[in-house]
């Protein structure tokens, strides 16, 4: 079962190589053109976007986990409570964050 550990890594090497193919090219410029111009929708992120300053933003859950009497099968530990949009969860660009960005 993924978890918050390797399924942001999977999206993201999927996004990666699906922008390869997309660019036709593997030069690294190209490629981060795409990827920053092509949205994120995969099981890991819905709508997520790449930034100018290269951070990944996406909606972030807002989970509880269950009682035990709640739980219902194998993995079945948390109950979504709310969505926190990408624009709300991640911290704003500010102009020194990263000399890329200027």
């Amino acid at each position: 079962m993924p978890t918050m550990v390797p399924a942001p890594d999977y999206s993201a090497a999927m996004h990666y190589l699906k922008s390869i193919a997309t660019a036709g090219t593997d030069r690294a410029p190209i490629v981060m053109a795409k990827m920053k111009a092509t949205p994120v929708n995969d099981f890991f992120a819905r709508n997520g976007r790449i930034r100018p300053d290269g951070l990944h933003v996406h909606g972030m859950y807002l989970m509880q986990v269950k009682s035990p009497d709640e739980s219902k099968y194998h993995w079945d530990y948390c109950k979504h409570i709310a969505t926190v949009p990408g624009d709300q969860a991640f911290s704003p660009v500010v102009d020194r964050a990263c000399p890329g960005v200027r």
